[in-house]
This record gives C-alpha cells, sequence and structure tokens, in this order.
C-alpha cells in the first residue's frame, strides 16, 4: 500500500509540475496567438484538476485502509492540495475565461497552483522517509 500511496503522490505533484512549469509555458512560446495557447491551457489545467482530485481522493483511501485499526486523521495536505485544485477549476478559471480582470484572476490562479504544488510535493516528501546513506569510505576500505 505505501508504494502505491508514493505513486499516486509522485503522479500528482510530477503532473503538476510538467502541466504548469513546461507543458503551459510552452504553449504561450509555439502556438500562433495567446487565444489559441490559452483555450489549450484551460483543456490541460482542468485534465490536471481531475487527475489531482482522483490521486487526493486515493490518497486519503489508501491512508485510511493503512490505519484500519487506529485513529485516522486525514492529511491537511492531501484536503488542501484538493481544495486549492477544485478552487482553481469552479472559482478561478471562470474568470480567466471570461477575461474578467484577468491580472487578478491569473495571478490568483497561479497562487492556487503554486500552493497545490507545494501540498502535492509536501505528501510525496512526507512518503519518501530518507534512508541511511551507504557508508562510502567503508566500500572504499574494501577496494584497498
Amino acid at each position: 500500500m505505501a508504494r502505491l500511496q508514493v505513486f499516486l503522490a509522485a503522479l500528482w505533484w510530477g503532473s503538476l509540475t510538467a502541466v504548469g512549469f513546461m507543458v503551459v509555458p510552452m504553449l504561450f512560446m509555439h502556438l500562433e496567438t495567446p487565444a489559441i495557447a490559452g483555450q489549450m491551457a484551460a483543456k490541460l489545467f482542468s485534465a490536471q484538476t481531475w487527475l489531482a482530485l482522483v490521486c487526493g481522493i486515493l490518497l486519503l483511501l489508501a491512508a485510511k485502509r493503512e490505519n484500519l485499526n487506529r485513529a485516522y486523521t486525514p492529511s491537511p495536505w492531501v484536503i488542501t492540495g484538493m481544495l486549492l485544485a477544485l478552487l482553481i477549476e469552479l472559482a478561478v478559471k471562470p474568470h480567466i475565461l471570461a477575461r474578467d480582470n484577468m491580472a487578478l484572476w491569473h495571478n490568483l490562479g497561479s497562487a492556487f497552483y503554486l500552493l497545490q504544488w507545494l501540498c502535492a510535493g509536501k505528501v510525496l516528501w512526507a512518503l519518501c522517509p530518507m534512508r541511511p546513506e551507504p557508508d562510502i569510505a567503508a566500500g572504499l576500505s574494501q577496494i584497498d
């Protein structure tokens, strides 16, 4: 179950990273007009929202299943990330598509996206505990 959780968190964080920091900026650099790029970006961000929600729900269910015999408190990072994804999709996106005060809504959407990225990153970080570094000196002494 732990591997599934790591996979889901990595998928969520990695997809946010790829879409928000690589794909969408490239759309605006390479498509003919900002309007075309914006329409495509809106579709990508919608797909990203649904991926985030599916990953979040599955992460919560996997954690619940892992803690059947103990008291369970859902991860505030997963819940916050999911709420941010929904806010972007349901509250921010309609204003951007309507071209209503673009600077405000675009900046707010970008801030929510960055916060969601940080939440997903925190979840991934928490699921991947540090392993002790191998003793390099001991390995080198055996070579001599």
